[in-house]
């Protein structure tokens, strides 16, 4: 037992890779690394810097002093200065040199830039193996015919793949702009305590080129391709918003799909994977409950709600920065991305494993498709030298009858055996069946699969597929 809270986004749902990228030891190791990188660029530009210093800092780079710095910043009550100080205890030659003319915001930002970084890739990584899992599936089952449905009431045929193409479509557009983020992220690099690089002008005695390229040295040292050209003391908490938006559309993407299979299996049509052991209810033995997709519901609302927050930090950041956003970026942003790791661990498992009853299917589509049918059986009458007006009357009355029997007396839609047994029709019973085929009534979509497959995600796929077949491990 715990003597203390542990957040349950760590304890139940993220995965170990990426809490780690938001843990302690992560943030305190990159600072160390952006110290060294710092003091390597300001060398080459010829600050007096040596060797020995830079080595002596490599050596110090992953074994960081925690107690030291713990202590230290009980005294000083500031975090970036404390682990300076621990590092100048392990390096007492470079201890001068350590942060040369830094703020706190080189460390701290910049390290938020490539953590949240790292992070995108593993939720895009994620995000395209929940892809390949639905493609599989929708191509296993782009011809097997389902009711649609508009305003939850039965509408015209689909197919079981077709309707997986809609939760495909919002994820294809989702990594289009996760990667749109990713390629455009910029690194805060080099800007002084309020933007303007003072100084490192004062370090570089003026020269105004030497500290643009420590800027772009350290910037490329740190695997960015470009870095913010004007920041204030900080990056723009622009970049927060953008970030969290992209993730509460992953979000939504999800929350639409665990909602679709909610109801699917309250039709008995499709389930999400129910183990051998499982159990469903504490009180009633039978029950079945879709427990992953309520729990991505669960966890997309509140990244969607989460994604507010930095909305409103960056709305709120007053001239060159304030310090209101820093206890609220601290939650605010590993939380919304460990929650969503969680949805997207939830989301591999159900889509890798999700089962269909075509019984089930085929008995809805049936109790519904000679209502569809009638405009082809008019059509067909018409043909034989039928009144459109007068077999259209006809069908009006034998489908509220039909209907009545359905919805008043609880027996099967009998519809079909009514027109049958109308002569007015001057059709037989072989003629009317031949038209009640469900295969008849979905259009393109098999081919819309096909076509949506093989033209936008397969080529999606062909460029991952160093990272595709990974499969989810979910706690509970």
């Amino acid at each position: 037992m715990r003597d203390t809270y542990t957040t349950p986004l760590n304890t139940r749902y993220a995965s170990k890779e990426m809490s780690y990228i938001f843990s302690d030891e992560k943030k305190f190791k990159t600072w160390r690394k952006l110290w060294v990188a710092l003091a390597e660029c300001e060398k080459e530009l010829g600050l007096n810097i040596t060797s020995e210093q830079i080595d002596e800092l490599k050596a110090n780079m992953e074994n960081i002093n925690y107690e030291d710095a713990k202590k230290r910043e009980k005294e000083v009550r500031h975090d970036v200065m404390s682990h300076v100080y621990a590092y100048g205890l392990q390096c007492p030659k470079a201890k001068g040199i350590i942060h040369l003319g830094a703020t706190s915001c080189y460390v701290g930002d910049n390290t938020d830039l490539i953590i949240m970084r790292e992070a995108l890739h593993i939720i895009k990584r994620k995000v395209i193996n929940v892809i390949s899992y639905l493609t599989k599936f929708a191509l296993k089952y782009k011809d097997m015919p389902t009711l649609g449905f508009t305003h939850l009431q039965p509408a015209q045929l689909t197919t079981v793949g077709k309707r997986t193409t809609l939760w495909l479509q919002d994820l294809y557009l989702d990594i289009e702009n996760i990667e749109f983020v990713i390629q455009n992220m910029r690194f805060r690099g080099v800007k002084g305590t309020t933007g303007t690089q003072a100084s490192f002008m004062e370090l570089f005695n003026g020269d105004e080129e030497k500290v643009k390229r420590l800027d772009t040295m350290v910037t490329k040292k740190m695997g960015f391709e470009k870095e913010f050209m004007v920041t204030g003391q900080t990056y723009t908490r622009k970049l927060d918003s953008i970030i969290l938006n992209t993730l509460s559309e992953i979000a939504q993407s999800a929350y639409k799909f665990s909602n679709d299979l909610r109801i699917l299996q309250n039709m008995k049509e499709m389930e999400e994977p129910f183990e051998k052991n499982q159990i469903g209810s504490s009180a009633m033995a039978y029950k079945r409950n879709p427990m992953r997709c309520e729990r991505i519901g669960s966890l997309a609302r509140y990244i969607i709600v989460t994604a507010l927050n930095p909305a409103i930090t960056a709305s709120t950041q007053w001239f060159e920065r304030t310090l209101d956003d820093s206890a609220n970026k601290r939650i605010s942003i590993p939380e919304a991305f460990l929650a969503l790791d969680g949805v997207l661990n939830l989301y591999m498992n159900v889509s890798e494993n999700m089962v269909v009853y075509p019984k089930v299917i085929e008995s809805h589509v049936a109790s519904e498709l000679p209502f569809m049918a009638t405009e082809n059986i008019i059509m067909e009458a018409v043909k034989k030298g039928g009144d459109r007006q007068e077999l259209h009357e006809r069908i009006r009355v034998h489908s509220m009858e039909a209907a009545k029997v359905v919805k008043v007396e609880g027996k099967k839609n009998d519809l079909l055996e009514r027109i049958i047994g109308d002569s007015f029709f001057k059709m037989s019973e072989e003629e009317i069946l031949s038209l009640v085929d469900s295969k008849k009534f979905i259009g393109r979509a098999p081919g819309q699969v096909v076509d949506f497959i093989q033209q936008q995600i397969k080529p999606l796929l062909d460029k991952s597929k160093d990272i595709l077949g990974e499969e989810a491990e979910i706690d509970v």
